[in-house]
């Protein structure tokens, strides 16, 4: 069931949902629209109307939502869970790729990077998350197991967070770096 709230916007009174079908909570940007970035692609369509894919301007039930509606065309703006694996993606791929030993510019460029990725993230309520993890536990870029390790104890607050299973990060390296020891990345 859908949670409704009512905002005041002079005369007449707009209901703006506060979860979605998915059962998430809708994340609006600053000017009180959907996130588009910040929203699972079923969330933000049920929230702005329920528009259907293929660019049609009909609108259909909240209820009447599909799984197939849910998978954009490859040429769509990523919604948060695609724009979320692709993000990881690069982070841990970042991290693998990091020095061993990395120079004092390596590290400090790194840091740079880290606190401009959560400033700049298109999802702004997953940037001042990503914004605040940083703030409280600070990068760790001293070695690429030090990074790769923050880097995943970062990632599985988000999976606490999102309901999902978090990662043994003892297994990072073969996750991101060299392949699993069974042989079927290589």
């Amino acid at each position: 069931m859908v949670e409704e709230s009512k905002e005041d916007r002079g005369p007449q009174v707009v209901e703006r949902p506060e979860s979605g079908v998915t059962g998430r909570k809708i994340i609006y940007d600053k000017d009180g629209k959907p996130c588009r970035a910040c929203n699972t692609l079923l969330d933000f369509r049920m929230a702005t109307g329920g528009s259907v894919a293929s660019g049609s301007t009909q609108s259909k039930p909240k209820d009447s939502f599909e799984k197939k509606e849910t998978v954009p065309s490859k040429d769509c703006p990523p919604d948060v869970e695609e724009l979320g694996r692709s993000s990881w993606t690069l982070l841990h791929s970042i991290a693998a790729t990091y020095p061993e030993k990395p120079t004092g510019d390596q590290q400090s460029n790194l840091k740079q990077f880290i606190s401009l990725f959560g400033k700049l993230y298109p999802c702004w309520f997953c940037g001042e998350d990503f914004q605040s993890y940083v703030e409280k536990k600070e990068p760790q870029v001293m070695t690429q197991e030090a990074f790769g390790r923050w880097l995943c104890d970062a990632h599985n607050e988000v999976n606490i967070k999102l309901g999902k299973p978090t990662f043994d990060c003892n297994l990072w390296k073969q996750r991101w770096k060299d392949g699993w020891d069974d042989g079927r990345c290589d």
